[in-house]
């Protein structure tokens, strides 16, 4: 898979490339990465970017010439024709099913703005997909553009060293993770869930769903009515709240 990154500061993405997980899959030949920066194709001394908006107003708005010719430069570097997504406030909410599809691609086209954003007109021309990593404003694109590198790096087969470790993360499944314990078996008087010391492996399966479970009706219950739940995890569930419910009595 081969991901292109748009973006004033190179430098920021190329630091979630070069090490970790992502790291791994660039070095294993599952993932390419590369950056262009939109001052390489401006044409004027300054290697102008921005400008005024108009109508007034406070800040400035990235020209569209510059990022248009950057994103063909692309396009034509590339022998497919990739989704061309642009990292913003206004975009559709990131979600694990988005990842997913994407993976299933050959790569993308990410285009990190910068300051009050881009100019509506080289939206409406070049990018096909606006997306959001929350109800936050950063400094510029380049930050989510890494988390979206890196979600796409961990699900590509052979990025991790346990192939199970994806298929158990949050949200694969619609809930969030259940809790992880490790070693020492007491730390501060806390004791990990003895249902994980017995080696009872049904048992332990069924603690972590309901734990599961349990988490998301806590902590995200809009996970919970978007996913519908089985009548065995309804079970689950309300084992879960009677549980929690006794041991605050």
């Amino acid at each position: 898979m081969r991901i292109d990154v748009v973006a004033l500061f190179p430098e920021l993405v190329q630091a979630v490339y070069r090490s970790g997980i992502t790291g791994r899959a660039c070095e294993r030949g599952l993932l390419q990465v590369r950056t262009w920066n939109p001052r390489d194709y401006t044409s004027d001394v300054h290697r102008t970017v921005d400008d005024r908006p108009y109508g007034g107003g406070p800040g400035m708005v990235m020209k569209p010439e510059p990022l248009a010719k950057v994103i063909d430069a692309v396009l034509a570097d590339r022998e497919d024709r990739p989704e061309v997504v642009y990292l913003s406030p206004q975009g559709r909410m990131l979600q694990h099913q988005q990842v997913m599809q994407w993976v299933q691609g050959s790569g993308l086209v990410l285009l990190a703005g910068r300051y009050e954003g881009v100019d509506e007109r080289l939206l409406q021309s070049r990018v096909d997909t606006e997306i959001s990593i929350g109800d936050y404003v950063l400094s510029g694109g380049e930050i989510p553009a890494m988390v979206v590198v890196d979600a796409i790096a961990r699900q590509l087969p052979g990025a991790l060293g346990n192939a199970d470790s994806a298929a158990q993360d949050s949200y694969v499944d619609g809930l969030l993770d259940c809790p992880h314990y490790t070693r020492p078996e007491v730390f501060e008087n806390r004791l990990v869930p003895s249902v994980l010391l017995t080696g009872h492996h049904q048992q332990i399966a069924r603690w972590r769903k309901s734990s599961a479970l349990g988490r998301t009706y806590e902590r995200r219950q809009d996970l919970l009515a978007a996913r519908g739940l089985s009548a065995e995890e309804k079970i689950l569930l309300n084992e879960y709240i009677e549980e929690q419910t006794e041991s605050m009595k």
